[in-house]
């Protein structure tokens, strides 16, 4: 007989890749986890792994058990979802918020939480987009705010490129940002100036997130659709940080209207064509469940007014 638990298991090794990235992700041993792969395996009647030394492949078998695994987790995520309507929205809930938006919003989204209903327990975990559905397919959170970049130059209107779909998981859009270039006003950018408020910085000393992060990422591309290469030896992922690093004139940065509220004297801000989109991310068939609901709503109440819901300025 297949076990729950297992398939939970197999599934995490799928997406992590390793038993050793598992077991460490749901605070097991190594061989603990090898030893319920191996039960399962034999339950199964037919080899689910391929090993390799330290390497662990999924055969094809293993392959396909992950994916009515999916389907199988995702029913019971409806279930509970079922379970809990018309209920009093209650107990722990585990949240994972994007550090910008955990600075910005998390004190104002507790408040929000607790007046509304008051016996929920609510936790928050900063947590990188990237590594957000892993911890929600793992049950380390509950829910996860997430973000992406998409770019409109040259398009003529609005150009989205969502990012590639997560098995298991399901989000929901909350508010999007437009992303801005922060420059010091003591500053003049390098000549001739054009149109492009990008290229007209080429020569200037930039302030770039940490290299492997989204946000590094959005800022190279940003370049290099204006035709140069960006590099520098400043790496700051704080955008406080970096804002008043520009407004020391040590460089520019490019920043999201979240962390622009209020900039430091002696800021410039100009908008760009790169937007930071942020939604709500769940277990799939959770969509439904009333702290989705509860989670969105604080959110959203916990925004700055300048920032428009689910529209860029």
């Amino acid at each position: 007989m297949l076990n729950l638990h297992q398939l939970r298991l197999l599934r995490e090794l799928a997406h992590r890749g390793t038993i050793a990235a598992v077991a460490d992700a749901l605070s097991y041993s190594p061989s603990a986890v090898s030893q319920q792969l191996s039960l399962l395996e034999r339950n199964a009647g037919v080899p689910l792994l391929e090993r390799s030394g330290r390497r662990v492949a999924l055969t094809p078998a293993g392959a396909n058990l992950v994916r009515h695994a999916e389907v199988i987790l995702e029913r019971l995520e409806t279930a509970r979802t079922e379970l809990a309507e018309g209920r009093e929205v209650a107990g722990p809930l585990r949240l994972g918020i994007y550090p910008s938006a955990a600075r910005a919003l998390a004190s104002g989204l507790l408040v929000s939480l607790r007046r509304s209903y008051p016996r929920l327990e609510p936790w928050v975990w900063e947590v990188d987009p990237a590594d957000a559905p892993d911890a929600l397919r793992a049950g380390q959170l509950d829910l996860a705010l997430t973000h992406y970049y998409d770019y409109d130059y040259d398009s003529g209107g609005e150009e989205v490129h969502a990012p590639p779909v997560e098995p298991g998981i399901e989000s929901r859009a909350v508010f999007t940002e437009r992303m801005r270039l922060a420059t010091p006003a003591a500053l003049t950018p390098a000549p001739p100036p054009d149109d492009d408020p990008v290229r007209r910085w080429r020569d200037a000393n930039w302030i770039l997130p940490t290299p492997g992060t989204l946000c590094h990422t959005s800022v190279t591309r940003l370049c290099e659709a204006s035709g140069f290469h960006v590099d520098s030896w400043h790496r700051v992922d704080d955008y406080d940080t970096a804002l008043g690093l520009v407004a020391a004139g040590v460089g520019v940065a490019v920043v999201p209207d979240l962390s622009a509220q209020n900039p430091p004297p002696g800021t410039v801000l100009t908008p760009l064509p790169l937007r930071r989109r942020s939604e709500v991310a769940f277990r799939g068939g959770s969509a439904a469940h009333p702290t989705v609901e509860a989670f969105i709503a604080a959110l959203r109440e916990a925004l700055p007014a300048e920032i428009h819901h689910g529209k860029a300025p």
